[in-house]
C-alpha cells in the first residue's frame, strides 16, 4: 500500500508538470497542468498582442527561446500537494515558427497557415526518493489554420522604423492541433515528471479579437485576446484521457513609437474530468484552473520587416496545477 500511494502521488505530479511544461514546450509556450501530461495549443510562449491579426501576404519566420522554472505543485484546493516533497523543474526551449499568408481574399479577410517546431532540455524531480534527471530532444509540433478580418483603418506611424497602427476591430477564427511528434519517455515521466513529448493529440478550435483605440495615451491602446478549446485524445501508453481545457490568452498594451508595451497573461480552466481506463480520477477529476500574469514588450524594426519581443509571466493562482515563472524571447521577420 505504501508503494502504491507513492505511485499515485507521483502520477499526479507528472500530470501537473506536463501541462505547465506543456504550455510552453510543445506548443509555443511552457506550463500549466490538468492532464497527466497535457499541453495547451498555441505557439511557444502563447499569443498576446495583435492576436487576431494576420500580416500582409508573404512568408514569415520566427525564432523563439523560452525558459521556465517550477517549484510547487498545488492540489484541487490550491494548497501544496502532499507527498511531492522535492518539486523542482527547469526547462529551456528553442523553437522556430513559419507563417504563410497567401495573397487571397476570403469573405473580406485573409487566411494563414502556421507551423511551430521546437526542442529543448528539461531537468528536475518531484519526490526526494527519486534523484533529479534530465531529458532533451524535440518537443511536440503545433500547426494552425486561421482566418482573419480587419474592420478599421491603418494609421501611418509617427516614428520612423515603426509599423503602421491598425485602428479598429479585428476578428479571427481557426483550428489548431498539437501533433505528438516529440520524444516521449514514460519512465522518466512517471518517476520525475520529466518528458519532452506528451504522446497526446490535441485538437483546438480558436477565436480571437483585437481592438485598438485612437491615440488617447500615446499612439493607441490595444486590447487583445485569443481563446482555445483544447480537446485531447487518450494517451495510448497510459490509457489516460485529459478533460477539455479552455485557454484564454490576453494582453492590454500601448503603442508608443516603435514600442508596444503592456500586461499579458492567460487563464486556464478545465471543463471535464480526467479519466483513466474510462474512470474519472478521484476526488475532483483533477480539473485544472490557473491564472498567470506578466508583462510584454515588443520593438518594431519596420525598415527590415522584423520585430523582437520579450514576455515575462508568473503564476498568480493554481488548482490541480503547478506554479511557474517563465520568460519568452521572440525574433520575427518577413522572409519574402
Amino acid at each position: 500500500m505504501r508503494c502504491w500511494g507513492e505511485r499515485i502521488r507521483t502520477m499526479f505530479g507528472v500530470k501537473v508538470l506536463r501541462l505547465v511544461l506543456g504550455i510552453g514546450f510543445g506548443c509555443w509556450a511552457l506550463p500549466c497542468f490538468a492532464a497527466e501530461g497535457t499541453t495547451a495549443a498555441g505557439p511557444i510562449g502563447g499569443p498576446d498582442i495583435r492576436s487576431a491579426f494576420l500580416p500582409r501576404p508573404g512568408l514569415y519566420g520566427a525564432f523563439i527561446s523560452l525558459g521556465t522554472t517550477t517549484d510547487q505543485v498545488r492540489d484541487g484546493s490550491g494548497h501544496p500537494r502532499a507527498g511531492l516533497d522535492a518539486v523542482g523543474i527547469q526547462a529551456i526551449t528553442a523553437g522556430a515558427a513559419l507563417l504563410y499568408v497567401p495573397d487571397l481574399d476570403l469573405f473580406g479577410g485573409s487566411i494563414g497557415f502556421a507551423g511551430v517546431f521546437g526542442g529543448g532540455l528539461i531537468c528536475g524531480q518531484i519526490v526526494s526518493t527519486k534523484p533529479s534527471r534530465c531529458q532533451s530532444g524535440f518537443g511536440d509540433s503545433y500547426v494552425e489554420m486561421s482566418w482573419s478580418r480587419f474592420f478599421g483603418v491603418t494609421r501611418p506611424a509617427r516614428e520612423k522604423g515603426a509599423f503602421g497602427i491598425r485602428q479598429g476591430l479585428a476578428i479571427s477564427a481557426g483550428l489548431g492541433g498539437v501533433l505528438p511528434s516529440g520524444q516521449y519517455n514514460p519512465a522518466t515521466q512517471a518517476s520525475n515528471g520529466v518528458t519532452v513529448g506528451k504522446n497526446i493529440w490535441d485538437i483546438a478550435p480558436t477565436v480571437a479579437f483585437t481592438y485598438t483605440t485612437p491615440p488617447l495615451i500615446a499612439d493607441g491602446t490595444e486590447f487583445s485576446t485569443k481563446i482555445y478549446l483544447n480537446n485531447y485524445l487518450t494517451n495510448s501508453a497510459t490509457d489516460y484521457k485529459s478533460g477539455s481545457l479552455v485557454d484564454v490568452e490576453f494582453a492590454i498594451s500601448e503603442h508608443i513609437g516603435r514600442w508596444q508595451v503592456g500586461a499579458a497573461g492567460y487563464y486556464l480552466r478545465q471543463i471535464a474530468d480526467d479519466r483513466q481506463y474510462g474512470i474519472p480520477i478521484a476526488p475532483d477529476g483533477r480539473r485544472v484552473e490557473v491564472l498567470s500574469l506578466g508583462g510584454v514588450a515588443d520593438y518594431a524594426m519596420a525598415d527590415i520587416d522584423a520585430s523582437i519581443k520579450l514576455k515575462l509571466r508568473s503564476t498568480v493562482f493554481a488548482y490541480n496545477s503547478a506554479t511557474a515563472q517563465t520568460f519568452i524571447l521572440t525574433f520575427a521577420k518577413k522572409l519574402y
